[in-house]
């Protein structure tokens, strides 16, 4: 990514028109790289200049030491718990200082599954995923970052969540806005099965769908 934040809200409208036709639908034809705001998404070179040290989306609030814990229910599985943790320090992936997010899935009579996501925010405010530790990471192997969460998500936007070949080749769709936002991502390398993520305003994820997987995840309220 090289443009700027102004060269970003210029653009808004020319391409806010595009995006549906570019990433909706859930065939196995290969996702073009898409854009929003004059992005262009995946990017294959992030400027370290164009993002900041925190992500504060109020979409996706990371915030070092912030956790949140789901309730997982999956077909033919006992249930299971979900911690996920925003840890205090920055890793440096692809040249960018990103946040580290732990993810623990405990499930009774089997060992925890532990991942480490990374994301960065831009300084327009959108949140880019940057990998995943031991999956793919940006700037590795032709791996690059993709959009997680926009700045201002309006229906009907479509964008890529990032790119490794033949392990990560995932389409983002917005089909609900308002109140909520809800992302439908779908892959190439599924291309029967969707999940439906649903975020709340100063919150963050409250609701994840898996289809294959008959998996639901539920944040647990206090």
């Amino acid at each position: 990514m090289t443009q700027r934040s102004a060269s970003l809200v210029a653009s808004l409208l020319l391409t806010g028109s595009l995006l549906a036709l570019t990433a909706c639908g859930t065939g196995a034809q290969p996702y073009p790289p898409t854009g929003i705001d004059g992005l262009a998404i995946p990017t294959p070179s992030p400027d370290p200049q164009d993002f900041v040290s925190r992500v504060d989306n109020p979409w996706l609030p990371l915030t070092p030491g912030r956790t949140w814990v789901y309730e997982v229910h999956r077909t033919g599985r006992a249930p299971a718990v979900r911690t996920v943790t925003v840890l205090p320090h920055h890793v440096m992936v692809d040249g960018v200082e990103t946040t580290a997010v732990r993810d623990t899935l405990t499930r009774p009579g089997e060992t925890p599954t532990v991942e480490t996501d990374f994301y960065a925010q831009d300084r327009a405010g959108n949140v880019w995923w940057f990998g995943q530790d031991g999956f793919w990471r940006a700037g590795q192997e032709g791996a690059e970052a993709g959009l997680l969460m926009a700045a201002h998500p309006r229906l009907g936007d479509g964008y890529r969540s990032g790119y490794a070949s033949g392990r990560l080749e995932e389409a983002v769709t917005v089909t609900r806005a308002r109140p909520y936002v809800t992302l439908e991502r779908t892959s190439v390398t599924a291309p029967d099965a969707a999940t439906w993520d649903t975020y709340r305003k100063g919150t963050g994820l409250v609701d994840r769908l898996v289809s294959d997987l008959g998996e639901r995840d539920l944040l647990r309220t206090r």
